[in-house]
């Protein structure tokens, strides 16, 4: 029996999503690995210090170009080729990147990160896989576990940085090593995964509904603008973190204390929110997580103290996963399986648009938007407010609508 014709057990499921819990854990760490060093080596690297972050904003770029493509290889291929082909873009950027700090070269430094983009886009595709085999009762609990396994990499990641920052003469080159490492462990635990292949429509059957119609359902489009918003707002506030903690006179330690207990807010919750939007609604969910991120940049507002980073951070974590986590739900049961392919390539190519423009935004409002690090943190804080609003108002707009069957 090949892959495409096997129909998925209830034990299978269950398998494939504890698969990607650990590929979650294990080469998800090197988001945050990434995340913490990548605008402290742009600092070093760069001859402008509004670039610092562009490293950051360039793997995005790199995972928005990505998205379809790889869709499209899951759609035909299955989604293990598309998961391998992911570890080897992770280890390829991190090999480039790592050549770029030796050789002193930024341009060879952000052409590593375009791969790099190449892998953060295959996990995002986790949470999707997760759900391809899950019962409607069953899904938005298999997205949270699957999302649960960042908790681990929350732990390994920035304890590796501690570890390889500085373990060669050149800063933060031996971080990029480890993240190798990494990719090659962690891509032969898609081995395990058993996802069935979705069978081609023959002549004449229906094949779905075209990106214009998807985009265009109140309920597809309310989900995607608030996928949008959380990830994107939570990358723009986070990505300048580290310069911020850095910049107020605290340690690389301390910045990736900060980053460390803003992953684990991200993924603490996936533990219940599965449970929580089943029991209260998906758009309840939601409308909590955009009222959490929020209250992210009022904390952060407040002051420039360590414990200030600590709290914003918490809150942008446990905001992003509410925020995140519910618009996924919302996106698998709102359309069919000929149509996944299609939609959740062109759900992520627009949300990862939207981090990449803040991710862009980001190093430029913290050290060009004013003359001290406060007046840049103030300035990232600040600009998450129009996007709350965005989200916030399409959320009332959804709740206004006729309602919708789920695929409809």
């Amino acid at each position: 029996m090949t892959q495409t014709d096997a129909l998925p057990a209830p034990a299978d499921s269950r398998r494939n999503v504890w698969v990607l819990v650990a590929a979650q854990a294990i080469l998800g760490a090197q988001m945050p690995m990434i995340f913490t060093i990548a605008g402290l080596a742009g600092q070093t690297l760069a001859s402008n210090a509004c670039w610092a972050t562009l490293s950051i904003s360039i793997m995005v770029v790199g995972s928005m170009l990505s998205a379809t493509p790889l869709s499209a290889i899951m759609q035909k291929y299955g989604r293990r080729v598309g998961f391998v082909i992911g570890t080897i873009a992770g280890a390829l950027g991190a090999a480039i990147g790592a050549y770029g700090l030796y050789s002193g070269s930024f341009a060879i430094f952000l052409l590593g990160a375009v791969f790099s983009g190449t892998y953060m886009s295959a996990q995002g595709f986790y949470r999707f896989a997760a759900a391809d085999t899950a019962s409607d009762a069953f899904r938005p609990k298999a997205i949270s576990w699957v999302m649960a396994g960042g908790l681990i990499s929350a732990i390994i990641g920035p304890q590796l940085v501690k570890i390889t920052a500085q373990a060669f003469v050149v800063p933060f080159m031996g971080t990029y090593l480890a993240v190798i490492a990494l990719n090659i462990v962690g891509s032969f635990l898609f081995l395990a995964l058993k996802i069935p292949t979705p069978a081609k429509p023959k002549i004449g059957e229906a094949r779905g509904r075209t990106r214009w119609e998807l985009i265009r359902t109140p309920r597809i489009a309310v989900a995607v603008i608030c996928a949008t918003v959380s990830y994107a707002l939570m990358n723009l506030v986070m990505t300048s973190s580290p310069l911020a903690v850095v910049g107020c006179g605290f340690t690389t330690s301390n910045a990736a204390d900060v980053v460390t207990a803003h992953v684990l807010a991200m993924y603490i919750p996936s533990f219940f929110t599965g449970h929580l939007i089943a029991r209260f609604g998906v758009e309840k969910i939601i409308a909590i997580g955009l009222v959490i991120l929020a209250g992210a940049g009022a904390v952060a507002l407040t002051g420039f103290e360590l414990p200030n980073f600590f709290a914003a951070l918490v809150l942008l974590g446990v905001g992003w996963n509410f925020g995140y986590i519910g618009a996924t739900t919302m996106i698998t049961g709102a359309h069919t399986v000929q149509e996944r392919g299609r939609m959740q390539g062109l759900n992520d190519l627009l949300v990862f648009g939207g981090v990449t423009m803040a991710s862009l935004s980001s190093g430029g409002l913290m050290n060009c938007s004013g003359g001290s690090v406060h007046e840049g943190w103030a300035a990232v804080n600040m600009a998450m407010v129009p996007f709350l609003v965005l989200a916030g108002g399409a959320l009332i707009w959804l709740a206004m609508q006729p309602k919708e069957s789920p695929a409809q």
